[in-house]
């Protein structure tokens, strides 16, 4: 994956539905305040710094360190170093579904939004301190 040219504004702008844009807007508000970076499109998903990954079965590839997309029926957040390592601040986080990598927001408004930030903090400072089980992380932004 590599980041794409676009203004960030203008995609989060067309979002839809409404209840989504609203989302996207805070997610990127969130998302600003931990990482002190600026927001990048990588096609669909809005990225915030950049990494080089590897696994020992030598996949690798490009990443955002945290990224999010606004897709209709939920805000997609993706974090690199795993559902699992936040199973303490999902237990509070409010309503959300989960899949390997991936966190499932229906409505951002209904999370615990210190919890949130909490996990989105922690996902990051992981992926920055090259400290993610499994995988060597390399910061390349």
């Amino acid at each position: 994956m590599k980041p794409t040219a676009g203004d960030v504004d203008e995609f989060l702008a067309k979002t839809s539905p409404e209840q989504r844009r609203r989302d996207a807007e805070t997610m990127t508000a969130i998302l600003r305040e931990i990482t002190g970076r600026e927001p990048v499109l990588w096609g669909s998903i809005v990225g915030f710094g950049a990494c080089h990954y590897r696994y020992p079965t030598g996949t690798e590839g490009d990443s955002p360190i945290l990224a999010f997309a606004a897709r209709k029926k939920a805000t997609t957040v993706y974090l690199l170093d795993g559902i699992d390592a936040h199973t303490g601040d999902l237990a509070t986080l409010g309503p959300h579904q989960t899949g390997r990598g991936c966190l499932y927001l229906g409505d951002v408004d209904a999370t615990d939004r210190a919890v949130l930030r909490s996990l989105l903090a922690e996902s990051y400072r992981r992926v920055v301190d090259n400290a993610v089980p499994g995988a060597e992380i390399t910061v390349t932004d």
